[in-house]
Formats: structure tokens, sequence, C-alpha cells
């Protein structure tokens, strides 16, 4: 497991005074990181793109709303009833929110109408007839992209999302068949493609290959087969560190790529009769959050040290429906304390080992850091994003971590998420 470079003396008292102050574990979220990581995604792409944040990697209200302010504020993509409340909380306008989601019931459909939502992203026939049915109920259209599931794959790394047999998406192949009876639905409009084939890719060739299948892909269906295009979401696929020391790639042959797609397939994008956008979730928030957990015990076990610490898999998860991300790393000891006879830090073995009654419940099996003592704060780097909501929160009833938001270093909002049982009318009489 590789480590950080040591946390300076003033960031080791930092800690110690919000963990103090604030409790741990304790989520802290630089908002400076998360808007120059907005503006650099900036650069990556042409300038007329529009971005949108997907808050499935950080919906908190305070963080949806540093990345909306000022120039090249980005829009909000929601995927469920929560998100859509945490988008409104932060002064998202409704009109300018992308709903998307394979599982979108006619009940959130209707909720999200209500609410002023009129920008939809469908991923089948039976998906469209739902919100075209809920939108006629209430009088009004929704504007549609239709999400495309490519029949091939152009970039070889990151995370799949598309390609092969799939919930996201209509099978580009089937689009042909199928364009008539998408176009007819009653109380909607096609308006566009949306594409997001993959994640997480920080090979940029990888990613301008994909983009560039997409462009084309999208081409083709409006010219052969009638797919108005209005408007094309091309997806992200931005990568970010996940709980280990590193930085954002930066994308430096991105944004001449893209242009040169568009000018070759759809020129048009050039007088802004097309609207070309993109979408990011862990490259916007991923590096601007670390989360400080306290070592509560220390015990050994058959020539293993255990460092037993308030934050375990209900705090980061990392996403574990996709298997959490090991190993993750943590800085030395936030008490600045060494063994090292230069001067630095002895390093051990450690296991790092959550506060849960099951053994899976285990964030690192072999941490490299000085030996821990009860008391001891470490610092997880990179965990903007897929943190508290990606986790098992209510897996064992144990307190959600609070979360902090930095501006200029200083602490602006403080809060926690909370969880209740509320009774539901059974219909019993």
């Amino acid at each position: 497991m590789s480590l950080p470079q040591t946390p300076s003396g003033g960031t080791r008292a930092r800690d110690r005074e919000l963990v103090a102050r604030h409790g741990s574990p304790l989520y802290v979220y630089d908002l400076d990181r998360a808007v120059a990581a907005r503006d650099a995604l900036r650069e990556a792409l042409p300038e007329s793109f529009t971005l949108f944040y997907s808050l499935k990697a950080n919906p908190h209200p305070g963080l949806v709303r540093a990345l909306a302010e000022g120039p090249g504020g980005c829009r909000a993509e929601v995927c469920s009833p929560g998100e859509l409340a945490n988008a409104l909380e932060a002064g998202q306008e409704p009109g300018r929110i992308l709903y998307s989601g394979p599982g979108k019931t006619a009940e959130e459909m209707t909720a999200a109408l209500a609410a002023g939502v009129r920008t939809f992203s469908v991923e089948s026939l039976g998906d469209l007839e739902r919100l075209g049915a809920q939108a006629t109920a209430l009088g009004t259209v929704a504007e549609v992209l239709v999400r495309v599931n490519s029949a091939a794959a152009a970039a070889t790394t990151s995370i799949r999302m598309t390609g092969t047999p799939s919930q996201f998406g209509i099978d580009a192949e089937t689009l042909p068949e199928l364009m008539p009876r998408l176009l007819a639905v009653p109380g909607a409009r096609v308006v566009g493609a949306h594409f997001f084939p993959l994640s997480n890719s920080r090979d940029e060739d990888s990613l301008i290959a994909e983009f560039t299948a997409t462009i084309e892909s999208a081409a083709r269906l409006e010219r052969e087969h009638g797919l108005p295009l209005q408007v094309l979401d091309i997806g992200g696929g931005f990568a970010a560190p996940y709980s280990v020391p590193g930085e954002r790639p930066v994308y430096t042959l991105l944004r001449t790529a893209l242009e040169k797609a568009l000018d070759e397939h759809l020129p048009r994008w050039r007088d802004g009769s097309l609207e070309i956008a993109c979408e990011s979730g862990r490259y916007l928030a991923g590096d601007c959050g670390r989360l400080l957990t306290t070592v509560t015990n220390v015990k050994h076990s058959r020539g293993r040290t255990f460092a037993i610490l308030d934050a375990g898999i209900n705090t980061l998860g990392g996403m574990a429906g996709l298997g959490r991300l090991l190993p993750l790393a943590v800085e030395p000891r936030a008490d600045g304390t060494d063994g090292g006879a230069d001067g630095g830090p002895e390093l051990t073995n450690v296991v790092l080992a959550g506060p849960l009654c099951t053994p899976g419940d285990m964030l690192a099996k072999a941490a490299r850091i000085p030996a821990p003592v009860p008391g001891d704060v470490l610092a997880v780097p990179n965990v903007g994003a897929y943190g508290p909501t990606a986790s098992l929160l209510l897996f064992l009833g144990r307190p959600a971590p609070a979360e902090l938001l930095l501006r200029d270093g200083e602490v602006v909002s403080a809060s926690r998420l909370t969880t209740s049982r509320a009774e539901i009318d059974t219909g019993a009489r």
C-alpha cells in the first residue's frame, strides 16, 4: 500500500481540532478544491459544452450549490427522488435538471414533473411510455433523451457501462425498428440522445476513442434513422483517485479531439443549434474530501496487529455493490510522533478494521503505518465522491459520520445524515 506524503504539523493539528469539535468519524469537504476540479474539467472541454454534476457521487446540497455557482456552473443530473430533493435544496432550477436512471417509477416521474423537471433520459420504450403517460396526466410534455447502449466498445480501459447486455440504454441495433414508436409516444418529445458507456477512465486515448465513437454513432442515428438531435449528452468517464493518494488526471488532448470529431460528424454544434453535454461525478467531487477516523482500540491476534477504527464499511463502503476498492491509504499518526532512526515514522503492517460486528468490516488488510495507539486520528484522502451515501449507513445502527464543508479553510457548514422509521398507511381498518 502506498502512503501520501506526511501531512504538515499544521494539518495534523487541524485534524485533531476538527475531530475534537465535531466528532469522529468525520468527512471534510473542501469546496475550493471542488470548484478547482470543475474549472479544470471545463478547461479540458470545448467552451460551449454543458456540464452536468452527477449527484450519485456526493449529493450534499452545499457541494451541489458550490459546483453550480459562477461562470461554467454545473447543472444537476439526478436519478432518484432524494437526489432531486437535494438538487432543489441547492437552488438548481428544476427546468435545467436532467433526470435519468433505469428504475424510474411512475410515482417518481409524476413527482419530478410536478416539481418542474422537464428533461429525462429514458432507458427503454417502456420507460418512455410511462413517462409520456404521467406527463399527459399532468397536462405537460416531457423532453426526452434516448439513452443508447452502443453495440461495441472503443475504450480499452475503465468500468464498462454499456456495450454488453445491460439495464442501461436501448440496444443500438434495435433503434431503427423502434424509432417510429419512440417518436410517437404521447406526452413525450424526443430531443436527443444520451450515451454513458464507461466510467473512471484514466487513459486519455481510450476516453477520446469512446467519445469519438459516440459522436459518430449519434450522427449516424440522426442521418440514417431519423433520431432528433437537438441535445447530445456524450456522458463522462473522467477519472479520479479513490481512497488512495494521487492527483486527478489532466486531459490535455481532449478538447482538440472533441472539436475535431464534432466538426467532422456534427458541424452545426459550432452555431449552437446542437447542445453538447458531458457529465461527471467522481472527477468533480473526488479530491475535495477526506475522511478523519479515530483508533478506538489496538489488539494483537496471532501475529497480526489490528487497529479498530470508529469508521468502517458503514462509513466508507466504497459502493459495496461494485466491490470495495481495497486497499485504501491513510496518513501517518496525527500526533506527529515517529520511531524511525532517520527521523521518519517506523512503519508496520496493520489491519484497519471497523466497528461493526462482522468480519467483512475491514478497510485495509495490510496498511503500512506507524504503530497505532488508541486516540490516533487517521485521514483517508480522496473520498469526496462515493462516501457516506455509497456506504452501509443503516447496518447495525451506528450514527452516520458528520460532514463538514470548508471554504477558504474555514468551516461553513456542519451536518449529519439522520434516519427514522415512519409509519405508513396499510389501509387496514
